[in-house]
């Protein structure tokens, strides 16, 4: 082994090239049936995004956190996703490889990174399938109440919500029958979605009474970017488009223009809805009102006694969560088989159904736990770990467009960021400062998700990957391996979690959310400081070792 590769192989963040990973799509036993087209993107993009943000956090983000400055919330979180749409826009058209962000750090920061973000990206697609199976669950028991059907309540709440289970079960079968059937689906319900909040926005707007505008900011500008933090989940979806890429007839042209047409046509949407609620009832009023916070918009028809419509609503919205949770249910497997497929998890997982040319164990898999997982958790638990883990994704992908216009500058962009170096690092700074917003309790979540990923990555995925061949990566145990990869897993949790300290000290995000763990900022900014410490020396110890061991082994030669 050269010293160089030798090298390569002990800082776990070896490359793929974008030809080589354009080349595994190709693979017979991996290879997925193209059938989308640009108008099945973009309501696949719709289909995925309006959903459940509309239909149920709109009233969690204006009664809880911002009141009618949720309008506000909703802008603040767009911006971010705009940033980050555009980033993802141009990796989808160099790189039109199933994987999503995971794909897209793997040819531009590494391996170990990549995991990062796929161990991520799963998180991110299967909780918010959960959220959505739940969110669904709630408005088909509001439905068929008000038809007269009413659903016992031990088997619509956690730890047993059937009708959550059942939808799952019915999503999955569907995308292991095929790509373009699961497509066709989600165009219809898509299109009845549209209608009814058309519907909404058109009536709501005779029943506005502006005095329910003030005050407009009753928590500040605080409340504004928490109540942003909380409604982004509202917007996670667009970036699932590009899950696809393997499945779209021509993914460089036609994935961006799903990407960002749909996230235009969803903001502006979901403005117009936030500012029709709180201008109809005084939303604040109903903090405490659980019918408010599972159903707003379906609710409120109700306080103005426009009950006919509410039924619309309820109808429309659980055709419309339906939609959502089928295109996220499709994004989580494709990112698991992207990532099978490259042997960071078994290889046999990534198998193509023989006959349907979809991703089916992934999908059975997926199916299965986030089915069993919606039975158990409520919603709004799911909501922040979902918005976490696609905030950090997002601000990956939008530092990466930098480093691959620095790395491969050549290479064929049908799309490219404008004003990159204004964009990118916006795209980043946003991302973050949402994700400082969230409470502590799903930081430390999040912070636990990782760490038993990069556990997983040492123990199998860096020894069983398919770059492990290429850069002749030692597969045997060694100790100094481990004591560098040990100081890395301490760096993580020590910085981030230190920065989030740091961030409650000094005011920049709530104290309050502390309270939920028996632990004050200042104590853990000292485990952090320790952490960071004593990860610094384990790294470099184990990187020192590993420099002698080479030196040695030359010398041997």
């Amino acid at each position: 082994m050269t010293e160089s590769n030798q090298d390569m192989a002990n800082n776990f963040f070896a490359k793929k090239s974008v030809e080589e990973l354009i080349a595994q799509t190709e693979e017979g036993e991996h290879k997925l049936k193209r059938a989308l087209g640009s108008f099945d993107l973009i309501l696949l993009g719709i289909g995925a995004i309006i959903g459940t943000g509309i239909f149920v956090l709109t009233g969690v983000g204006a009664a809880l956190h911002a009141g009618p400055a949720v309008t506000l919330s909703f802008g603040v979180s767009a911006i971010a996703c705009v940033f980050a749409a555009l980033c993802y826009a141009e990796f989808a058209s160099i790189i039109p490889v199933s994987g999503s962000a995971y794909t897209y750090a793997y040819a531009t920061i590494g391996e170990l990174l990549a995991w990062i973000i796929g161990w991520d990206l799963i998180l991110e697609y299967a909780v918010c399938s959960i959220t959505v199976a739940i969110g669904w669950s709630g408005y088909l028991v509001n439905l068929l109440a008000g038809m007269g059907i009413i659903i016992p309540v031990w088997m619509c709440t956690p730890p047993f919500n059937l009708p959550a289970l059942i939808i799952v079960a019915i999503i999955t079968t569907l995308l292991v029958i095929g790509i373009k059937e699961s497509a066709k689906f989600n165009n219809v319900i898509v299109l009845v979605k549209l209608a009814v909040i058309l519907f909404f926005i058109v009536l709501g707007l005779f029943f506005i009474r502006p005095e329910n505008w003030s005050p407009f900011m009753p928590y500040g500008w605080t409340g504004v970017m928490t109540g942003a933090a909380i409604v982004f989940f509202a917007y996670i979806g667009f970036d699932a488009v590009s899950t696809t890429a393997e499945e779209t007839k021509n993914p460089q042209r036609d994935l961006p223009i799903g990407i960002i047409v749909s996230l235009l046509v969803c903001s502006t949407l979901y403005i117009i809805v936030a500012l029709v609620l709180t201008g109809i009832i005084p939303v604040m009023d109903y903090a405490d009102n659980q019918s408010f916070l599972s159903a707003p918009i379906a609710f409120a028809l109700n306080v103005i006694h426009q009950d006919w419509a509410s039924g619309i609503i309820s109808v429309g919205a659980v055709m419309g969560i339906t939609s959502v949770l089928l295109v996220m249910m499709m994004g989580q497997p494709r990112v698991f088989f992207a990532m099978s497929r490259d042997r960071l998890f078994p290889e046999n997982i990534s198998k193509v159904h023989p006959r349907f040319r979809t991703p089916y164990r992934t999908t059975i898999i997926t199916g299965i736990a986030v089915g069993l997982v919606a039975l158990l958790i409520p919603i709004g638990t799911a909501a922040e770990l979902a918005n976490i883990g696609t905030l950090f994704a997002f601000a990956i992908v939008s530092g990466s467009v930098l480093i691959l216009r620095r790395t491969n500058p050549a290479i064929k962009r049908s799309f490219r960021v404008p004003l990159v170096w204004v964009i990118s690092p916006l795209g980043v700074v946003f991302s973050f400062y949402l994700m400082y917003s969230l409470p502590v309790l799903t930081w430390l979540r999040f912070l636990a998700w990782l760490d038993i990923g990069l556990l997983i990555y040492y123990f199998y995925g860096r020894t069983h990957s398919r770059i492990s061949d290429k850069v002749h990566r030692d597969k045997t145990f060694k100790w100094k391996d481990m004591l560098e990869f040990f100081g890395i897993f301490a760096l993580v949790n020590g910085i981030l979690f230190g920065l989030l300290s740091v961030l409650a000290i000094t005011g920049a995000t709530s104290l309050k959310s502390w309270d939920e763990i028996s632990f004050e900022p200042h104590h853990s900014l000292i485990v952090c400081i320790i952490l960071i410490a004593a990860g610094t020396v384990v790294f470099l110890a184990g990187r020192i070792n590993n420099r002698n061991g080479n030196g040695r082994q030359q010398v041997s030669r």
